[in-house]
């Protein structure tokens, strides 16, 4: 492999944003070490033009890959397949790199050798432009850059999909495939790899760039709503996994510990999905239940585990849902969620 990082773009008509990712990456010094693979997922507007501007300029860095829309998942599978770099990471075309410390990390991918690599990252408000910083120093203890054996930092790090940068070999030898047509896949994309994953490295850089309060993202309330059976879906295929992973005789402790605590905080997630509506729908009261009752059938683990670390689930559990309008609007105050 000739390059040091690929960089996946997953791209849905993002013809607003696609400019300031890619030219993002263009920094003279670092463009022969790096692919950008814009990775055009059925777009209907003029995403591919402006990924094909990107690759007539400069041929040997941005490639356009266009292909039947099959969601995110789908893009990262494809990157996965055609990607060249010794390390391979996932920008979506909304969002964008921060130029500076993204040379440096270049630099220092290039005598790396983890696994797995951690840096920090920006949330940006799309409206404001306010930054928050989301950085893990502090919970690997203040030590700074370093290396460690995946064991060592289990139980101090949850990093998010913006701050990891996976080793090309392990996607593409274990054959790590996203769900497809789905939202809520980053969460696979985080913990498919890790039985696969040894060493880590933690650079002390602020790369990513998340773009923030957009209406229309899957993230937000209504996309949360709008998209709540993939959210469901997804986190079943994560407890199934789990279930496959905890039967595998070279399981580690630290790795199953960090998995099940990663599956139950999307349970919470769910949790939140599902007190966003009125706590009168007797609809969404009956998708719980069988939700619910689907994790306890499918792994006990990611069930207990899940009443952990949600205080509403807990108590709905304890009481086999009766008074369920009640909790939920407790639930609702305390996450000081309007009624909706």
């Amino acid at each position: 492999m000739g390059k040091t990082l690929s960089i996946v773009i997953p791209s849905y008509n993002v013809e607003k944003y696609l400019e300031q990712t890619l030219q993002s990456f263009i920094e003279e010094s670092i463009l022969d070490a790096i692919e950008v693979l814009i990775v055009d997922d059925g777009s209907k507007d003029s995403t591919a033009e402006i990924g094909k501007r990107y690759e007539k300029a400069y041929p040997g860095t941005f490639r356009v890959i266009s292909k039947e829309n099959g969601g995110h998942g789908s893009t990262i599978n494809r990157g996965i397949e055609e990607c060249t770099g010794r390390y391979f990471k996932v920008v979506d075309g909304d969002d964008w790199v921060n130029t500076a410390d993204f040379k440096i990390l270049i630099e220092k991918l290039k005598s790396c050798e983890a696994d797995y690599v951690v840096t920090n990252y920006y949330e940006v408000n799309d409206q404001t432009g306010e930054r928050t910083k989301r950085e893990y120093r502090e919970l690997l203890n203040g030590n700074g850059e370093g290396h460690w054996d995946f064991k060592e930092i289990a139980g101090k790090v949850q990093p998010s999909m913006h701050s990891l940068i996976f080793k090309s070999s392990i996607l593409k030898e274990n054959h790590i495939r996203l769900d497809e047509h789905c939202f809520y896949v980053d969460v696979e994309y985080i913990l498919y790899p890790l039985p696969f994953v040894k060493t880590v490295a933690y650079f002390d850089l602020f790369i990513y760039m998340y773009r923030l309060a957009q209406a229309t993202q899957s993230v937000s309330r209504q996309g949360f709503q709008k998209h709540i059976q993939n959210h469901i879906d997804v986190i079943q295929h994560l407890t199934e996994f789990y279930g496959r992973y905890e039967k595998d005789a070279q399981a580690e402790p630290e790795k199953l510990s960090f998995i099940s605590k990663r599956i139950a905080q999307m349970i919470g997630d769910q949790v939140t999905i599902f007190m966003s509506y009125p706590v009168e729908d007797d609809a969404i009261k009956a998708k719980f239940m069988e939700f619910d009752k689907k994790i306890k059938d499918t792994n006990r683990v990611i069930y207990e585990k899940s009443g952990e670390e949600s205080g509403t689930l807990k108590l709905l559990r304890r009481l086999n849902f009766v008074g369920y309008r009640k909790i939920m609007a407790m639930g609702k105050k305390r996450n000081g969620m309007e009624e909706a």
